[in-house]
């Protein structure tokens, strides 16, 4: 019984996870970029790829997240970069992902 409770628990997070991250969040104005100063540290290897900051999804509106190194998913990877994009329903940020 448990075993069924806790596999119904966990049907039902990745759920609302899955159904959290392709909601799409639109504004009207898009949020400036901060003025910052990014001091990149050394990478952990030769094959980890820096990943520009982006913008992430916060509330009603979006959060400046800073750039990290990240190793690619696998051989030949390439990480394309976020960006806004303008729709009917106003600006919706395009999370960078791997190719």
């Amino acid at each position: 019984m448990k075993n069924i409770i806790k596999a119904g628990i966990f049907t039902l997070l990745l759920t609302m996870a899955s159904s959290a991250i392709h909601a799409q969040l639109y504004v009207n104005i898009r949020p400036a970029r901060p003025t910052v100063v990014v001091n990149r540290p050394a990478p952990p290897s030769r094959s980890h790829v820096w990943v520009d900051e982006e913008w992430v999804p916060q509330g009603r509106g979006y959060a400046w997240h800073g750039g990290y190194w990240a190793a690619p998913p696998r051989r030949n990877a390439v990480y394309v970069k976020g960006h806004w994009s303008h729709t009917g329903r106003g600006h919706v940020w395009i999370a960078g992902r791997w190719r």
